[in-house]
């Protein structure tokens, strides 16, 4: 008889708005269930983060508690009744919020929803993401406090590695990279036909507030001297590609592509997607693709795409440096010119970059079998009880 298991997915979200958080936890979801069946046990997820919009349609998979501050803080409510039934649980951390960057009260927040996971000794394993920075004496000592106690830590990439090692912590850590990798998804035939297809994901979080991530490129400069150059040409097709849509708040890529569309109307809009899964299969159709959200970068490089992301913070270039990968533009230390410069240079050498894709997706693949491996044993032990 098959043995079943209920896993909690900690700040993990389908059909989030920002499909960054959505793409993390369908593909965690695909790695673990793998890990599930190799363990011989039947999972059922449940998702202990802020809401979707929908009610999970995947019967495996049910909506849990918001842990919200208010929960955190008191101990109890629908969020750690909700936890107190899982037999394991995951944390992505929304991809890079176990930090103290954002805040006292999120950093406060991510420690305390985690230490209540591990209440009455239930495994936590920090599934791969953005490790740090603490720059906080507090901070350093929360997080050396919660990562000692968890069974796992899976980092994404070599500077939160290096984050964990300033912090003391080098047993039960292991690298590897972004679980989005893994995200399922159709191919689409080629969406520009003879023309190249370039993709540009504009970010509205950078768009309307890159001055407080100091950038010395000037991003809405840069965003505008690109589009010109690339509706100039008669040989390139432009697609607008929203992968934040957040309506009505400075998150919100769809609202600025609207209007940069209006000042450029030759570059097509993307459609409104619904999930992670659509962004990456329509990203597949394209030639070429640039942007400065992370997870639309990744919807590129692992569906073959050859990309050339815009790093805003060092989760980019961990990311990308640690897959060999270097054809990023670094926001902070690079200039317009040189970065439309990289752009260019990818778009003529796209088959070269391409390859470079190629082989950059392997080691990112040989990462993720790592990670799957290593969970298997946890999980059935967790399913033994």
């Amino acid at each position: 008889m098959t043995r079943s298991i209920t896993i909690g997915l900690l700040w993990q979200t389908l059909d989030h708005p920002n499909l960054g958080v959505d793409a993390l936890t369908r593909a965690n979801i695909v790695i673990l269930s793998a890990a599930c069946a190799r363990a011989g046990v039947t999972p059922e997820f449940v998702l202990l983060g802020t809401p979707g919009p929908r009610l999970p349609e995947e019967p495996y998979v049910r909506q849990g508690g918001n842990p919200g501050s208010k929960w955190v803080v008191l101990g109890r409510g629908p969020f750690v009744d909700d936890i107190n039934r899982c037999d394991i649980v995951f944390d992505t951390s929304e991809g890079d919020s176990f930090t103290d960057i954002y805040g006292w009260k999120r950093c406060i927040l991510q420690s305390g929803s985690k230490l209540i996971a591990m209440r009455g000794g239930r495994p936590l394993v920090l599934s791969p993401q953005t490790i740090g920075p603490f720059n906080k004496s507090w901070s350093r000592a929360l997080a050396r406090h919660v990562i000692g106690r968890a069974r796992l830590t899976f980092a994404r990439d070599h500077l939160s590695t290096e984050a964990l090692h300033g912090l003391g912590i080098r047993d039960r850590i292991d690298e590897v990279i972004d679980v989005a990798f893994r995200l399922p998804f159709t191919r689409s035939e080629r969406i520009a036909g003879d023309r190249i297809g370039v993709g540009v994901n504009v970010s509205g979080l950078m768009y309307l507030a890159a001055e407080r991530f100091q950038m010395t490129i000037d991003y809405p400069g840069f965003i505008r001297a690109l589009l010109a150059k690339l509706t100039a040409r008669d040989d390139v097709e432009v697609w607008l590609v929203p992968h934040v849509l957040a309506d009505c708040s400075e998150d919100d890529d769809a609202a600025v592509n609207r209007l940069i569309q209006a000042e450029f109307p030759s570059a097509k809009l993307a459609p409104v997607f619904k999930t992670s899964v659509e962004a990456k299969s329509f990203i597949s159709g394209l030639d070429v693709f640039t942007g400065a959200r992370m997870h639309a970068c990744i919807a590129a490089f692992s569906s073959g795409v050859p990309v050339v992301p815009i790093a805003y913070s060092r989760k980019f270039n961990g990311l990308f440096l640690s897959l060999n990968y270097s054809r990023f533009v670094d926001g902070r230390a690079s200039t317009n010119e040189a970065a439309l410069a990289m752009i260019d240079a990818a778009i003529e050498q796209r088959v070269e970059v391409a390859a470079e894709v190629a082989a950059g997706l392997s080691v990112a693949n040989a990462k993720l079998a790592r990670y799957e491996a290593a969970l298997v044993p946890l999980i059935a032990e967790a399913a033994r009880g």
